[in-house]
């Protein structure tokens, strides 16, 4: 009897939990529908443009792409390759697809248009720890902290940062030393701690002694953090947020996050302290008549914390984070790898290096004084086998934008809202712009060969309105660090070129590092 009782009632909770399921399904099928109908879209728009099979629906080539960074790497260089003739690629990683620009005229398209400015989807994994800073915002965000920020890498204050450079080189030849006259080494970590050291002390203000302790919680999350961002852009099923964390990747990520955004924020913390007392000091000292002149070393971070936009409002906290954090993520590792590059390219050719070192002894005889100013103009010959170096191993192997509207590349429509990859290191191997693409020649970069190059044929720092802001600090670090080791040594690589295993990530890194032997110069 109480069975049948209860049964009206459970009537109305069945239908209850009906409508509720149908209510749930309705707009999960519209959504569904929609990304069908988009995926359809783009497939059909993008179909005329040449792809790379095989193809699934809503995976796209996903399943053809390895994880691994220097697999990944080889499959996209031997597409461009294989199919050289062909003047633009279409992919997709999941349901995204991407056009694949290798060609000057089709990479001049993109870069040179001030409309085509917004970094790709993929970026958007970059967020949590640089947030929507100079490399990752877009639009006016863009545009006006471009502009706030131009003045930080001016002539005259780059020249202040050339002390530091100077000193960590000194700290580096003195690594260096212990492996003259001995087995080959792996000179990549030795150079990137270098580097990291100078980004660090520039950037922020803070001396972290890479150098000495390679084994700072910082610099392992640095390159933690680095080596899962690129993993996570490569695999669709770690993009959404909450599935990430339930993967060890992501649990990694938000430590790695942790360490880093707490350290950034310890030192924006204490910089700004500092900068009060410096002010305090110096109004004590003007009121008191005694005024010094001790010059005070200067950092980007000091002058984000005076930075102001046109209506004259500083940056906030974040806004400052995202910066300072902006420059530790580009401004070491890419460094870093094109002075690697260019130390292994010398040690494989003993005419080359015979040209840096007499250019070398021309300019500082035997001298161990610093590297100034006037010496990086008259490294002429230098600055070419760099420039050569990162045509052949540019430190940025790929990088993308968003197209903001409808384009035409070549003759194919490419679509608004569908992501460009610009891949440097396959358009610095055009045969017709560079002959004999695989040689090592810096005579390509004399002024007389460079006249009348297509200006998209060589784009190590991109181009265009926003190419790299920190070009000039590059070539002078670089410069700096490796005329005060060639001043030194004489480098003879230990490894092949088919031997370098090249791993395609945020940068373009040898996967078992750079190996070389050391003798000391007479």
């Amino acid at each position: 009897m109480g069975f049948w009782a209860m049964a009206p009632e459970g009537e109305r909770l069945f239908s209850w939990a009906l409508a509720l399921l149908a209510a749930l399904a309705t707009p999960l099928a519209v959504w569904v529908a929609r990304l069908l109908l988009g995926h359809y879209w783009k497939y059909k728009e993008l179909k005329p443009i040449p792809g790379i099979s095989p193809w699934y629906p809503l995976l796209g080539n996903a399943l053809l792409f390895e994880r691994d960074g220097e697999a990944f790497f080889k499959q996209l260089i031997d597409y461009t390759a294989l199919l050289w003739n062909t003047p633009l690629l279409q992919l997709w990683v999941g349901p995204l697809p991407f056009i694949i620009l290798y060609h000057p005229e089709t990479v001049e398209v993109v870069l040179s248009s001030s409309k085509h400015i917004t970094k790709s989807d993929p970026y958007k994994f970059l967020h949590p720890w640089l947030g929507t800073g100079l490399l990752t915002s877009t639009g006016g965000k863009w545009r006006s902290r471009r502009k706030m920020l131009t003045p930080t890498f001016h002539f005259t204050i780059l020249e202040d940062f050339l002390e530091v450079m100077n000193e960590q080189a000194n700290i580096l030849v003195q690594k260096l030393e212990k492996h003259v006259d001995k087995e080959p080494f792996n000179c990549f970590f030795y150079i990137t701690l270098c580097a990291l050291d100078v980004i660090c002390e520039t950037a922020m203000g803070k001396n972290i002694g890479a150098q000495h302790n390679k084994d700072s919680e910082y610099v392992r999350a640095v390159y933690r953090m680095s080596d899962l961002i690129h993993r996570r852009q490569k695999s669709p099923w770690l993009w959404p947020n909450l599935l990430y964390l339930m993967f060890q990747e992501g649990r990694e990520h938000y430590r790695s996050l942790k360490i880093l955004h707490t350290f950034t924020d310890n030192v924006i913390a204490e910089k700004a302290r500092e900068l009060k007392n410096q002010e305090r000091h110096k109004s004590n000292a003007v009121s008191n008549g005694d005024q010094s002149k001790r010059k005070v070393r200067r950092a980007f971070l000091d002058m984000l914390l005076n930075a102001t936009d046109d209506d004259g409002k500083k940056l906030n906290y974040l806004d400052i984070r995202e910066e300072v954090d902006t420059f530790m993520f580009e401004g070491h590792d890419t460094t870093a790898a094109a002075m690697n590059w260019c130390i292994y390219l010398l040690g494989c050719d003993p005419e080359v290096q015979r040209k840096v070192h007499r250019e070398l002894d021309e300019i500082f005889g035997e001298s161990d004084r610093y590297v100034t100013m006037d010496d990086l103009k008259q490294l002429r010959y230098l600055d070419c086998v760099i420039k050569e170096a990162l045509r052949l191993f540019p430190s940025v192997p790929f990088f993308a934008r968003t197209l903001s509207e409808e384009c035409y590349i070549r003759g194919f429509k490419a679509p608004k809202g569908v992501d460009v990859i610009i891949v440097p290191y396959a358009l610095h191997r055009d045969p017709e712009v560079f002959p004999d693409p695989e040689e090592f020649r810096p005579e390509r970069f004399f002024p007389e060969n460079t006249a009348g190059r297509h200006p998209y044929a060589y784009v190590p720092f991109s181009a265009g309105p926003r190419n790299c802001i920190g070009q000039r600090f590059a070539q002078m670090e670089e410069k700096t660090i490796l005329a005060t080791i060639l001043r030194r040594f004489s480098v003879e690589s230990a490894q092949r070129r088919d031997q370098l295993d090249l791993v395609g990530e945020l940068i373009l890194r040898p996967d078992k590092g750079i190996w070389i032997q050391l003798k000391k110069r007479k």
